[in-house]
C-alpha cells in the first residue's frame, strides 16, 4: 500500500482538529499522533506547526490544547474551566482551573472565564445545576445584569440590584432569599454573557418540586400536578449563603458560587 500524499494527510488532520476545536476539545500533538498513527510525535507537530504557518489555525503559546480556528471559522478561544472561586480571589483560580472550554466570542480570551453551576437559585432565568456560565472578567456592573461575586469566602451567582446606594445579590427563585452584604464584603468578578448547557435526562422531581412554571423552561410538564418544595429540602443546596444569612439574620437559604 502507497503512502499516503503530505497534503492529503494535513487536509485530514486539519478537519479532524476543525471537528474537535468546534466540539470543545482542542486536540493535544500527542492525540493527533495516536489518532493518524504516526511513529514520532514529531511528524505530528510537523503537520500542526504547518497549519499554523499556513494559517488554517491559531495557536495559544504555552497551552497544549491551545489551537483554535481562525476568524473564518468565528473567533474561537479556549477560556478557564473554574470549579470554585474562594477568597483566594479569582487570579488564584483562573491560575489552577478544572479545563479549558471552547468559547466563540467578541472579547479576548483574556477577559473570559467559566464556571459550573452548582444549585437552583437561578432558574427563572434559565440557569439550571450543571449548567456552564461564560464570564467576562469586570469589576463593575449595572443593575438587573446577572453577575459572579464575592462574598465572604465562596463566589456566587445572582441577578445585581441596588436599594438606596447598597449591592443586593438577587436569587430568580422565590425559594430563597436576597444577600445583602456589607460594602466591604462584596467583590464583583464579572458579568455573565452566556449560559451552556448540555443535555441530560431530565430531573422529573426537580421539575416537580420548583417553584418556577415548568412551561417557562421550555420543558414538558409532568403529568401530575406541581407543588412546591419545602424550604427545608432547598436550605442544603447551598451552603454559602446560608451561612451568610444566618450569620446576618436572613431567614432563607441561599446559593453559592460554582453555584449559582
Amino acid at each position: 500500500m502507497g503512502r499516503t500524499p503530505r497534503g492529503e494527510t494535513r487536509a485530514k488532520i486539519l478537519e479532524y482538529m476543525r471537528r474537535r476545536i468546534l466540539g470543545g476539545d482542542p486536540p493535544t500533538v500527542r492525540e493527533v499522533q495516536r489518532a493518524f498513527g504516526f511513529r514520532a510525535v514529531e511528524s505530528a507537530r510537523a503537520h500542526m506547526s504547518a497549519l499554523v504557518r499556513e494559517g488554517h489555525l491559531l495557536q495559544s503559546p504555552g497551552l497544549s490544547r491551545g489551537y483554535r480556528l481562525p476568524g473564518d471559522w468565528g473567533r474561537s478561544a479556549m477560556v478557564p474551566l473554574l470549579g470554585r472561586v474562594q477568597a483566594g480571589g479569582l487570579s488564584e483560580a483562573i491560575e489552577d482551573p478544572e479545563g479549558y472550554l471552547s468559547v466563540q466570542h467578541s472579547f479576548s480570551p483574556e477577559e473570559l472565564f467559566a464556571l459550573r453551576v452548582r444549585g437552583r437559585s437561578m432558574i427563572g432565568v434559565g440557569i439550571l445545576p450543571g449548567d456552564l456560565v461564560i464570564v467576562r472578567r469586570q469589576a463593575t456592573a449595572r443593575a438587573g445584569e446577572v453577575v459572579v461575586a464575592l462574598v465572604g469566602d465562596e463566589a456566587t451567582v445572582k441577578t445585581l440590584h441596588f436599594r438606596e446606594g447598597r449591592a443586593i445579590l438577587r436569587p430568580e427563585n422565590p425559594e430563597f432569599e436576597p444577600i445583602e452584604p456589607e460594602p466591604d464584603e462584596l467583590k464583583i468578578l464579572g458579568r455573565v454573557i452566556e449560559v451552556r448547557r448540555f443535555l441530560v435526562p431530565c430531573d422529573r422531581d426537580f421539575l416537580r418540586n420548583s417553584p418556577v412554571p415548568v412551561a417557562a423552561r421550555g420543558v414538558a410538564p409532568p403529568r401530575r400536578r406541581p407543588h412546591r418544595a419545602s424550604s427545608s429540602r432547598l436550605a442544603s443546596d447551598d451552603e454559602t449563603s446560608t451561612t451568610y444569612a444566618r450569620n446576618h439574620g436572613h431567614r432563607g437559604p441561599g446559593e453559592g458560587s460554582a453555584k449559582s
